[in-house]
């Protein structure tokens, strides 16, 4: 048990110990507090590390009274210094929460979710789903490739791993009560009036858009009526506010309408969805990971709306008779006993999650030097890219792989880990060219950078 102080943001002082498990695990926080009795959250692993480790806990943010009892919800990022893994010193984010008394509440039990970490194969998409979750401005990922190959489940697992988010509780668009780019107009005005903003806590959201979805159901829709009779801007949030701040997927998108690819791409591009019908304007950050999936036997996008897809994932049937059976017994056991099967992965999960975490973070810090941008920009202009997109994603893409990796300097190997999946969609479609687009990428890419 270590001590600790945490500083409230608005001034108030926590004191109390905390229980650091391994690397992988979640902190017991043991916390006093005047009027609070004493609060806790079980840590997710094996037994604690046998030491003392030097713990600060930063960015506490307590929740508004909701009871009597005061209960107080205190989320924050607990910096492990001292910790020895794999024959190397590593500081080890590890969130905690401390919760004292909280109201008794009815809760639905979730579906449970197949763990990330036993999905087998598929390395494209499970790599391009993490770096978009790092970097959101590479700009989503399209999928393509055979049905039942666990596109849905895969991106529902990656969901899972994510921490809860902090949102304004009375805001229909998740809004940060911190970053202004996810914060309705709505939460700044009252922000900047000073009043205060009631929060709580939710997983990241992930929407399902329904292939037959109408633009009113994407969008919003605003009640004409009751804004002629009572002037007020009465608006019906749709998709794309729930989705602000998580990830919008979006199964055989190359079967729905273009107009409708065409506003979720403005809105995934811009963070913002703009509402207008009769003259009245309703504005509301969207700001999402924009995941299409579909089969190319059903057909193409154009290949503008491809294009504006940052990266472009291939998923194809295992052919491997063992991967196979592996995945009909993983499949298996995870219908017979849900909970059972995700305690095996529990670890495996949390060290993913922590390494998202850490990745995200670190990004800011990763820098890519001049020779390496300038060869990106060299292969996208030897494939007769069209644009600068290319460009702009395979560096940002690079970026966040090198932060997942640990690193702070961008190399040639994380650019050939990403080029691919950043430049196989934008090629020129030439139906006398036998060569795969992706294998034509690689080609070019040795071609420049190991010459």
């Amino acid at each position: 048990m270590i001590p600790c102080v945490c500083f409230g943001s608005a001034g108030w002082v926590l004191t109390g110990e905390i229980e650091i498990g391994p690397p992988t695990c979640f902190a017991q926080f043991i916390m006093s507090a005047v009027g609070a009795p004493t609060a806790f959250v079980a840590p997710l692993g094996a037994s604690p590390v046998r030491q003392h480790i030097p713990v600060a806990a930063t960015q506490v943010k307590p929740t508004p009274a909701g009871s009597s009892a005061a209960p107080l919800l205190a989320c924050g990022v607990a910096m492990a210094a001292g910790m020895k893994r794999q024959g190397r010193r590593h500081d080890k984010r590890i969130q905690c929460c401390a919760v004292a008394e909280k109201e008794k509440t009815t809760t639905v039990n979730e579906r449970p979710v197949f763990p990330f970490s036993a999905i087998v194969g598929q390395a494209e998409m499970k790599l391009s789903l993490i770096l978009n979750v790092i970097d959101p401005k590479i700009g989503g990922v399209m999928i393509m490739g055979d049905r039942g190959t666990g596109k849905t489940t895969t991106i529902r697992a990656l969901v899972d791993l994510l921490p809860e988010i902090a949102c304004v509780a009375d805001d229909p668009y998740n809004s940060s009560p911190e970053e202004e780019e996810v914060m309705s107009q709505e939460v700044r005005d009252r922000k900047a009036a000073g009043k205060e903003l009631p929060l709580n806590y939710k997983k990241v959201p992930m929407i399902d858009l329904p292939l037959g979805a109408t633009e009113d159901r994407v969008c919003g829709t605003i009640d004409i009526e009751k804004a002629l009779t009572q002037g007020k801007k009465a608006f019906e949030p749709g998709l794309l506010a729930k989705a602000n701040r998580g990830i919008l997927y979006v199964d055989e998108v190359n079967l729905l309408d273009d107009h409708l690819v065409d506003v979720l791409l403005d809105s995934a591009a811009g963070g913002w969805n703009t509402v207008e019908r009769e003259g009245i304007s309703i504005r509301h950050p969207a700001k999402f990971i924009l995941v299409g999936s579909g089969n190319p036997e059903e057909g193409e996008l154009r290949p503008q709306l491809l294009d504006r897809f940052g990266m472009h994932a291939l998923i194809r049937t295992e052919r491997d008779p063992e991967l196979r059976v592996k995945i009909v017994e993983s499949t298996r056991d995870f219908a017979d006993d849900p909970v059972g099967f995700r305690e095996k992965f529990l670890a495996d999960n949390q060290e993913f999650a922590s390494q998202i975490l850490e990745a995200q973070g670190r990004l800011k810090e990763v820098k890519t030097s001049p020779e390496i941008a300038r060869q990106i920009s060299q292969v996208c202009s030897e494939l007769n890219i069209d644009g600068l997109r290319g460009d702009i994603v395979t560096n940002r893409a690079a970026r966040a792989y090198c932060a997942f990796d640990g690193r702070k300097e961008v190399t040639d190997d994380d650019v050939g880990k990403v080029i691919t999946l950043c430049l196989r969609h934008r090629l020129r479609k030439d139906i006398l060219d036998t060569m795969d687009s992706g294998d034509k990428v690689e080609k070019v890419f040795r071609a420049i950078f190991e010459t």
